[in-house]
């Protein structure tokens, strides 16, 4: 269950690239579907051009600016930083 999402389980799967690679298109795509899901929301709701032009460039910017900090997220995490709690670490981690 959700329980079981921990560190060490994040650690241990980002270590593997195929799963940096899967989660990294799971990001991606699902921004990019959410992004435009909300942009068809607003070209329906939105009334004046001005507000339509606002809010659709809030959300580029939003989606751009989280598609980028989950990259980086992704592709810079480590595993096995030093001084954490060794209890804490993935257990590929030498303690």
């Amino acid at each position: 269950g959700v329980k079981g999402i921990d560190f060490a389980f994040v650690g241990g799967k980002w270590a593997n690239p195929f799963w940096q690679v899967w989660d990294l298109l799971m990001l991606w795509l699902g921004l990019i579907h959410g992004g435009n899901g909300v942009r068809t929301i607003i070209n329906d709701y939105a009334r004046g051009d001005r507000l339509r032009m606002v809010l659709k460039g809030l959300l580029y910017f939003a989606v751009i600016v989280t598609i980028i900090l989950g990259t980086l997220v992704i592709f810079t995490f480590e595993p096995c930083p030093v001084g954490a709690e060794p209890s804490l670490l993935p257990s590929f981690c030498e303690g």
